[in-house]
């Protein structure tokens, strides 16, 4: 009988946490692409994601993948009120970086980045980890909150509030914190259970030409 977790034996895995961009491998079978069913593609919600091993793996149990994806959505990219999205994607970085997962931490790192400019702030996230200084009161804050709630919930209280506040950080915009390190306290340890991320070939291709 064959096993239906794959083994990977000769993936390239990335050696550091990084902002470029990775691929993602899983260890169970995912839907294939021309196999989703109607229900399955309206469960992805961006058809885009139907070339994705990861939502095409989520896409066996379509309710609850399209409830995720609704979620995540709403949580990131709803900036109607509360903190900007940089602020959410470093959350979401941190809370990955904490948490060990290389590929979402690579997702979203890089989001911050764009979204803020501050490359060299986070990298430093990155490399030094979650303890590292990351520019200013603000950033430090989130990080510290979200790392809170990555080692524990209990473990994130009234002075990790009281922190957010004094960086300026008003009631609406703290919950956003608190729902980004949430969602990637859960999203990380699904991801870290499914699969694993490698280095994708074009990026090894110009790494060994550049050599």
């Amino acid at each position: 009988m064959t096993s239906p977790v794959t083994d990977h034996a000769e993936l390239a895995r990335p050696e550091a946490f990084t902002q470029e961009g990775l691929g993602w491998v899983p260890w169970l079978e995912p839907v294939a692409e021309d196999d989703l069913t109607a229900q399955q593609r309206d469960a992805l919600i961006e058809p885009a994601r139907a070339k994705m091993p990861y939502f095409r793996l989520l896409a066996r149990d379509p309710e609850a993948l399209r409830a995720r994806t609704l979620t995540d959505l709403d949580i990131f990219f709803n900036v109607s009120g509360g903190i900007g999205r940089a602020e959410r994607e470093l959350a979401a970085a941190a809370t990955s970086r904490r948490n060990g997962c290389v590929f979402c931490a690579s997702v979203h790192a890089a989001a911050a980045t764009r979204e803020s400019g501050r490359r060299d702030d986070v990298q430093r996230l990155l490399d030094e980890g979650t303890g590292a200084d990351v520019g200013d009161e603000t950033w430090n804050a989130v990080v510290a909150a979200s790392v809170a709630l990555a080692d524990t919930p209990l473990a994130f209280d009234g002075a990790d509030v009281d922190r957010l506040v004094a960086a300026g950080l008003d009631v609406a915009e703290i919950v956003d914190v608190v729902n980004g390190a949430a969602f990637f306290n859960w999203a990380n340890r699904l991801m870290l259970s499914l699969g694993e991320p490698e280095v994708p070939a074009r990026r090894r291709a110009t790494e060994g030409s550049d050599a």
